[in-house]
Formats: structure tokens, C-alpha cells, sequence
């Protein structure tokens, strides 16, 4: 039985329903002690959030075609010292689908209506991939709000230049060739569905800085939800079909930038030194690092590494 906390639109997922914190493959024993599965309703669809710990409230929001199971590994640790609020975007795992809202500025106030609704008037940010654009927009929409911001492998459509569409380089092509793929209309979806392990497959192991360096269970998981969830993964293609809405708020976000703390980070095997390169631009304080022997899933390939930046960057709520 669901429970329903009406001051602010909340309710407690209590069943086994497969995606929630209830029924995942392998968490520790002890985690649905301090974690627990919610449904949100922020006026137009229900987010669901995975929330636990105490302190300051620190949003973590994955990137595509992942979901709050990818931070499973940096949770309990930062349950320690901090208001865990980890999400499916909408689309995903086991929030909403909608036909429409995938740019970048409805789904940054997805997350501020998100955190006005759990009465969090100011909170940290931790982003990946998609979360990388959906942090910036956010807190140059509402930067009072955005305490410190650490934002990791990705690039954020119309910030920087568009790479070429045929690079000199096979590797760039081998890592962006997807944006292009997914990016078309209708025929992506008539190519994948059925074949969701074979495309979504090769996304994980190709994308990683070794093919196994997620673990077979995570990706099986991921591939069932996108699967098995009526719209996923035509939800899944629309992020990336409404970047001709994304990249003219982008730009006009460009006109100031950040000034709160941004710190980025990225793996030694995927993005490399690109993400502070493209944050200079976009931020007037920001701190890096590269985390070895990773490619572009840190929190997964690499969590020790990445919690032990992410801790004391985290440390203290001042503003420069």
C-alpha cells in the first residue's frame, strides 16, 4: 500500500514494483533502511525520487538511458552527511512519460519543482550526462537556489561548437554517433524495439572504458525498465530529438555565467579534458578532475574515486 503525505504531493512507494528501491538487483542488505522510493507529483507528471539520509539536500541526476539506480554505489556514503535525493528523469525508470517536455528547460524545472515540493529551498547538484545540461539550465534559471554544482561527461548542446558530423577522427565518431541516431524521427524506435539488449548493449560496453566495466546486472537492468515500460524508449529518443528547442535556451542562458562553485568531472577513457574545457565558458569558478581508468560511467566504473572528490567539494554550503 502506497502512503500519501498531502504538504507536499509525496508518496511512499511500500510495494515491490520492479524499479523501485524495493526491487533492484544487488544493494547492500542495509540500504532500504536509509532509502526508500517516492512518487512526486509536480503538477504536470509523477517523479519518482529514491530519498534517505540527513543534511543538506543533494540532487543527483543520472544521464541517459540510465535512472536513479546509477548512483547506488555513492549513496549510502553520502547519506552520511547529506538529504540523498536520487531521480528518474521523466521517461524513466518510473516516472513519467509524457508525449512531449524533453527539452532542456522543462525538464531543469522538472527538478526545481521537484525540490520545491520536498520543501528544499536550496540544495546541492550532482549531474551526468543529460544531468550535465539539465544542471546548467537549472541553475542559471534559479542560481540563488544552486548551492555548489559538480556536473560530469557531458557536453551541453549549443555551448560549445558541434563536433563535425564526419570526424577525421574515428573515435569521436564512435562516441557521438548515436546523438545523430537517436536524434531522427520514428525510424529509431521501428530499428530498436526488440532489439533494446543489442542497441542499448553496445551503448554500455562501447561507451565504458572497458566493455565489462559496468556490471552485467546494472546493464541487464536498465535494458529491462527501457524494455518493459510502455513509452521509455520513445521517451528515451526525445531527449534528443528536442535539442532544436534545447540549444536556443542554451545560448540565451550563456549571457551570465555561473558563479557558484562547479566542479566537473570526467574519465581518462571518455571525455577527458572536454567538460572544463566547455564549464570556462559557462562558469566563473570551477574546479576539475579526471578520474583514471573510467569512461563515461564514473559513478559506476570508478565510484571510490569519484566520492572522494565529490566529499569535500561538497563539505561546506559557502559561496565564493
Amino acid at each position: 500500500m502506497n502512503s500519501t503525505n498531502p504538504n507536499n504531493h509525496e508518496t511512499t512507494i511500500s510495494s515491490n514494483e520492479y524499479g523501485s528501491v524495493h526491487n533492484v538487483p544487488y544493494l547492500p542488505t542495509d540500504f532500504t533502511k536509509t532509502f526508500d522510493s517516492h512518487y512526486i507529483n509536480i503538477g504536470n507528471l509523477s517523479i519518482h525520487a529514491v530519498i534517505g539520509g540527513q543534511g543538506t539536500p543533494l540532487l543527483l541526476h543520472a544521464g541517459w538511458p540510465e535512472n536513479w539506480y546509477a548512483w547506488r554505489h555513492l549513496m549510502l556514503p553520502l547519506s552520511k552527511y547529506f538529504t540523498v535525493i536520487t531521480v528518474d528523469p521523466r521517461g524513466f525508470g518510473l516516472s513519467g512519460r509524457p508525449d512531449s517536455g524533453f527539452d532542456v528547460d522543462t525538464l531543469a524545472n522538472d527538478m526545481l519543482t521537484l525540490m520545491d515540493q520536498l520543501g528544499h529551498s536550496q540544495f546541492f547538484y550532482v549531474g551526468h550526462d543529460i544531468g550535465v545540461m539539465v544542471g546548467y539550465a537549472l541553475a542559471a534559471m534559479e542560481p540563488n537556489r544552486v548551492l555548489k554544482l559538480a556536473i560530469g561527461e557531458g557536453m551541453i548542446p549549443g555551448a560549445s561548437p558541434s563536433p563535425a558530423l564526419i570526424s577525421d577522427d574515428r573515435t569521436t565518431s564512435d562516441f557521438l554517433w548515436h546523438f545523430n541516431f537517436n536524434r531522427a524521427l520514428e525510424i529509431n524506435e521501428r530499428l530498436v524495439e526488440g532489439r533494446e539488449a543489442l542497441y542499448f548493449g553496445y551503448q554500455f560496453e562501447s561507451k565504458s572504458g572497458h566493455p565489462d566495466a559496468i556490471d552485467k546486472y546494472a546493464r541487464d537492468f536498465y535494458i529491462e525498465l527501457l524494455r518493459k515500460k510502455p513509452g521509455t524508449l520513445k521517451a528515451s529518443f526525445e531527449y534528443y530529438r528536442s535539442i532544436d528547442t534545447t540549444i536556443p535556451q542554451i545560448r540565451a542562458h550563456m549571457k551570465t555565467k555561473l558563479s557558484m562553485p562547479v566542479f566537473t568531472f570526467a574519465g581518462d577513457l571518455a571525455c577527458g579534458p572536454i567538460v572544463e574545457q566547455e564549464w570556462q565558458l559557462l562558469a566563473t569558478n570551477v574546479t576539475s578532475v579526471i578520474i583514471t581508468n573510467s569512461g563515461h560511467f564514473p559513478a559506476e566504473e570508478q565510484p571510490e574515486q569519484l566520492l572522494k572528490h565529490l566529499l569535500p567539494f561538497f563539505s561546506t554550503t559557502e559561496k565564493p
